[in-house]
Parts: C-alpha cells; structure tokens; sequence
C-alpha cells in the first residue's frame, strides 16, 4: 500500500489524479494533496510519501523550486518524483529529469500513461 503526493495548484486537477490513479489499482493507503510546492515540503517534512506527482507551475513554490529543494534534503532526495505538465517542452522536460525527477508526463494524459509511470517508477504494480 502507498502513500501518494499530489501537488497541484488546480483543486480540480488533484481530483483528477486521485481518481486516474484509485482507477488504476494500484494499492494506496492514502492521498495528500498540496496546492503548491511550499506545502508539499512542509508535507513531506512531516510524514513521508512513496511517490510525488506534482506541477510545475503553481503559486508560491513551483514543481522545480519543490525538486530543488528535496535534492538538497537528505531526507527527501530520494522519495520518487513525477512531473506532470502542460509544459511539453524538450528544455522543460529535460531540466526537470536533470534535477531528480523520475518520471513526466504532459496534460492532458491518458489514464494508462499515468499509470505506466507509476507503475515504472515505483518498480512493482499490485493490481
């Protein structure tokens, strides 16, 4: 069973995940969710998570400045990081693969793309 991070600043977006991924089946024994990449980190800081899905763009902190942080953090780097965008850019793509995330995916995203990420970068799938 999984915990699982959603970082978005669109309510209704987090919705979405959350119900792509219950769809999924994969195993998560809870969801939280931040609006911004700040209140990710106080979050995480708290009690940790398997995997992130987070935006990039958001208010505050950003998915970037979220990534900068948590590879700074000894007890973050590690947790798994996917990005999920409507930045669709190469230089986007790659800059935030270079500072730690494991995974991108562009908005809109079918289900099964989602949950082939998921499914990658955790390592093991429990449906």
């Amino acid at each position: 069973m999984y915990r699982v991070l959603i970082a978005d600043d669109s309510p209704a977006m987090r919705s979405v995940i959350r119900r792509v991924i219950q769809l999924s089946g994969l195993e998560v024994a809870e969801f939280v969710e931040a609006g911004d990449g700040g209140e990710a980190l106080s979050l995480l800081r708290r009690q940790g998570v398997d995997v992130i899905l987070t935006d990039i763009n958001m208010p505050n902190v950003n998915g970037e400045q979220l990534l900068r942080s948590m590879r700074q953090d000894n007890s973050l780097r590690r947790t798994p990081v996917i990005v999920v965008s409507t930045d669709a850019t190469e230089q986007r793509i790659h800059r935030m693969l270079e500072l730690g995330a494991q995974g991108y995916i562009t908005k809109p995203f079918y289900p099964e793309a989602l949950r082939a990420e998921l499914e990658r970068v955790l390592g093991v799938w429990n449906a």
